[in-house]
C-alpha cells in the first residue's frame, strides 16, 4: 500500500522552537496565525469564511521517531500513545480545532493556534457542531487533569 500526502499550505504562527508552546488549541486562547494555502489549493477555500471553527490536520514535521507507551504532558504516568494526545506517534499527524477569523485570497487567518511555524498542513475542515459535538461520558486518565491544558506549555521530552 502506497500512502503519500502533500501538503496543501503551511502555517505561520509566533512558535518558533517546540519548548514553550501550548499544548492544546484552548492553550493557544488569543494567539493568531495563518495558513498560507499553495496557491493551486487556494479554490477550495471558497465558502470557509462561513464557519467559526476548523479543524486543521498537519503534520508534526518536527517530531522524530515515536513510542508507544509516553508520559504527555498532563500527567506524570506512561500511557499508550493512542489513549494520548502526544505527538511521538507512529504517524506525526496533529489535530487542531481552531476558531477561524477570515479568508483572504489564499490565506487562512485563525486563533487558538498551538502550532510550530512552518508546520505542513494537511487539510482542512469546517467544525459542524451539529456533525462533531459529542456528549462524552468518560475521559480516562484525563479526568481532572484535562483544564491543565489552559496554561501547561510544551517542554524538551517530545522535541526531536
Amino acid at each position: 500500500m502506497n500512502i503519500a500526502y502533500t501538503p496543501i499550505g503551511f502555517f505561520k504562527t509566533p512558535f518558533t522552537e517546540i519548548k514553550g508552546m501550548p499544548i492544546q488549541p484552548i492553550g493557544g486562547h488569543g494567539v493568531e496565525g495563518t495558513i498560507d494555502v499553495l496557491p493551486e489549493y487556494s479554490e477550495g477555500l471558497k465558502d470557509l469564511e462561513g464557519f467559526s471553527h476548523v479543524y486543521v490536520l498537519y503534520h508534526l514535521h518536527e517530531i522524530v521517531g515515536f513510542d508507544l507507551m509516553v508520559k504527555p504532558f498532563l500527567d506524570t504516568d506512561r500511557h499508550g500513545i493512542f489513549a494520548t494526545r502526544s505527538p511521538k506517534r507512529p504517524n506525526p499527524i496533529g489535530l487542531s480545532v481552531m476558531r477561524l477569523k477570515g479568508v483572504s485570497g489564499n490565506t487562512v487567518q485563525l486563533e487558538c493556534i498551538d502550532v510550530l511555524n512552518n508546520t505542513p498542513v494537511i487539510d482542512i475542515k469546517p467544525y459542524v457542531a451539529d456533525f462533531d459535538r459529542c456528549n462524552a461520558d468518560r475521559f480516562g486518565w484525563f479526568e481532572g487533569k484535562s483544564a491543565n491544558a489552559v496554561h501547561h506549555r510544551s517542554d524538551e521530552r517530545f522535541a526531536a
